[in-house]
């Protein structure tokens, strides 16, 4: 502490306390709750004025604070200027801090102020320039980004139709360099991409990206630690960027883009208020051309422009973004349905059988649909416009089903006419029997079946029996194998003798 913030009651009490109780350097300091080397210079500036304890009667307070105020303006001083706005961009820079500046002043000024004082006049400074820029962010470490709650109209010039546009505004923490466009909407489409454009327009990425607790950044808002809905994940990670969204109710966590959003309205809309815009790239074009006046006005306080800060402050220290921008993905989830499909905006696709009744991770493009478990990717449909339908992928299927696709009727029937007529026709009946053919395939296959095991010609003879008494039942037609009933001879089937015609009669024929 300085002698100029002591008060007089103070002064007094070090002058009595350490030349009267003769009281420690110490003990003094902590009684009267200032620093020893407060309690120091002020004995010895009493020194040099030849003051001791007791102090003379007539030596009233004006007169003490006068021989002593001479005693200290003769002391040497050699305290450099400090140039705090240098200061406050050198704190910007990575693993600067205020006690390493001050290490590096007292180098050059050993007499300097000390650490304590160094902090104090610090923050007073401070105090004296704008509230945003008052906050301390390092180089490249945050972009803060947020929706203008103000909105600027699209006329459609042919309907006449009205149309709101929203102002997305993006601002870096450190050089406070400002982007900002309009969107049709806040959904996460326009979210996503003015996040993107917000990057070229800066030419690198962030560490750090700060949004609001909007729907389209944060799917479940939380106090501290909200959930981002799949889509931001996907961005940030193709960025290689961290998304902190501001806490809930805590304004000060954004403070920067709010401030921005407020410049962006004073500066750019409330310029725009008085035109009319008939579409989105005309909006824009006029948004740019104030933009840049903003980024390269001067600072009120401080040197120089954000444009400027930005050259020297964020540029050095940004990162490059990747070579192939981040492709728009909508992210949802699905459960797979018994027949081994997923639903995907209508229409049914299929996925490896062994997922079935899994909950599996889908990503949406502009044309492709990519299926993921576990975050490897199991399927990749190509995304189809209309509703409806299937899109089915062969080796999805298990063994058993693909098989059934490789067959058709008449792949079947040629199959059959190769053991023999009676093959042929006990194959066609069966395919005949169901209302759609496909259905008759698992039959038709344990026919193939016994032939494998039995042998071409002794399907053809068992096949030759089953017609001749009148039966297709699959059972039968093994129980015939296995009994070895093929190999007798069939039954005589002579025509009817002399057969009654009357219209009563209905024959045998009837019932076949």
């Amino acid at each position: 502490m300085s002698r100029e913030r002591l008060s007089m009651r103070k002064i007094h009490e070090i002058l009595r306390l350490s030349g009267g109780a003769q009281v420690s350097l110490r003990a003094v300091s902590k009684t009267l709750g200032i620093g020893k080397s407060t309690v120091s210079a002020c004995l010895k500036r009493a020194q040099a004025a030849g003051l001791s304890w007791p102090l003379p009667a007539d030596l009233d307070e004006g007169r003490l604070e006068r021989l002593l105020d001479a005693q200290e303006a003769r002391a040497p001083r050699c305290r450099e200027a400090i140039e705090w706005a240098q200061i406050q961009r050198e704190l910007r820079g990575k693993g600067v801090t205020l006690f390493l500046l001050w290490q590096e002043y007292r180098e050059r000024a050993p007499d300097g102020y000390a650490y304590s004082r160094f902090c104090e006049l610090d923050a007073q400074w401070r105090g004296q320039v704008d509230v945003v820029m008052r906050q301390s962010h390092r180089a490249g470490e945050k972009l803060f980004v947020d929706d203008a709650g103000q909105t600027v109209e699209i006329v459609d010039a042919r309907s006449g139709e009205v149309q709101a546009a929203q102002i997305f505004v993006a601002v870096l923490g450190a050089s406070s360099d400002t982007d900002a466009e309009a969107t049709r909407t806040q959904g996460l489409a326009d979210w996503i991409g003015s996040h993107g454009r917000a990057l070229a327009f800066f030419n690198g990425a962030p560490e750090i990206i700060v949004p609001d607790n909007l729907r389209s950044a944060v799917s479940k808002a939380g106090r501290d630690e909200p959930d981002l809905n799949p889509t931001d994940q996907d961005f940030a990670r193709h960025d290689e960027v961290a998304v902190i969204p501001a806490r809930v109710r805590k304004p000060r966590d954004k403070a920067k883009a709010e401030g921005r959003v407020l410049l962006v309205e004073r500066w750019i809309l409330a310029r725009l208020r008085h035109q009319t815009f008939f579409s989105l790239a005309a909006l824009n074009a006029a948004i740019d051309e104030l933009l840049t006046g903003l980024n390269e006005r001067p600072f009120k306080t401080l040197e120089g422009s954000r444009r400027r800060h930005f050259e020297t402050i964020d540029r050095p220290a940004r990162r490059p973004l990747p070579p192939v921008p981040d492709e728009y993905a909508e992210g949802r989830q699905a459960r797979v349905a018994p027949n081994l499909h997923i639903e995907v905006e209508g229409h049914d696709c299929s996925v490896p059988h062994a997922l079935v009744k899994r909950q599996l991770d889908v990503r949406l493009t502009a044309t492709t649909v990519e299926v993921l478990h576990q975050g490897q990717r199991v399927a990749s449909p190509v995304r189809r416009p209309r509703r409806g339908g299937y899109t089915t992928v062969a080796a999805h299927m298990p063994e058993a089903h693909q098989r059934d696709l490789d067959w058709t009727p008449e792949r079947l029937l040629r199959w059959a006419a190769q053991h023999g007529p009676s093959t042929r026709e006990r194959i066609a009946c069966l395919l005949a029997k169901r209302p759609h053919p496909p259905q008759g395939f698992n039959a038709a296959f344990g026919v193939m079946r016994l032939g494998k095991d039995d042998g071409e010609a002794r399907l053809e003879a068992a096949c030759a029996r089953a017609r001749a008494i009148g039966t297709i039942s699959d059972k039968r037609l093994a129980s015939i194998l296995a009994k070895g009933f093929d190999r007798r001879p069939l039954p005589n089937q002579a025509p009817e003798a002399n057969p009654i015609v009357h219209p009563h009669l209905r024959g045998a024929g009837y019932y076949r």
